[in-house]
């Protein structure tokens, strides 16, 4: 097995910037292009355990936006050629938390698609 195949590894952080772009801009419909569409796919965030592609829609339609952040280390790793994972630290606007994110990305025939993701937050840093 290949592990990061150079243009799979370009094409998985693209993915990931164009994420971390919609959702700092709520861009709710790229978003929810950029999960896969299925009951499988599944999110724990802060607040919410969501179960579901519906579960997740529904969630990102009430939230009315995202906190702002800034990205800490990234790692993303390609295995093969259709599996990925991509690992953040973040940092939120206006705050001394640092918080988490992962998720697990399936290449399928329209692109790479986040089939489970967890976010975290950790207390204050001092």
């Amino acid at each position: 097995m290949t592990i990061d195949d150079p243009e799979l590894l370009a094409e998985m952080k693209a993915a990931f910037m164009e994420y971390e772009r919609a959702l700092m801009e709520d861009d709710v419909e790229a978003m929810d292009q950029l999960f896969h569409d299925a009951p499988t796919t599944n999110r724990y965030g802060v607040g919410e355990v969501l179960y579901g592609i519906e579960e997740i829609r529904e969630f990102r339609k009430g939230r009315g936006g995202s906190p702002q952040r800034k990205l800490g280390k990234v790692a993303i790793t390609v295995y093969g050629d259709r599996y990925a994972t991509a690992d953040a630290e973040f940092f939120r606007e206006n705050s001394d938390r640092r918080g988490r994110q992962t998720q697990a990305w399936v290449k399928f025939p329209d692109g790479w698609k986040v089939v489970s993701a967890h976010v975290s937050l950790e207390g204050s840093t001092h």
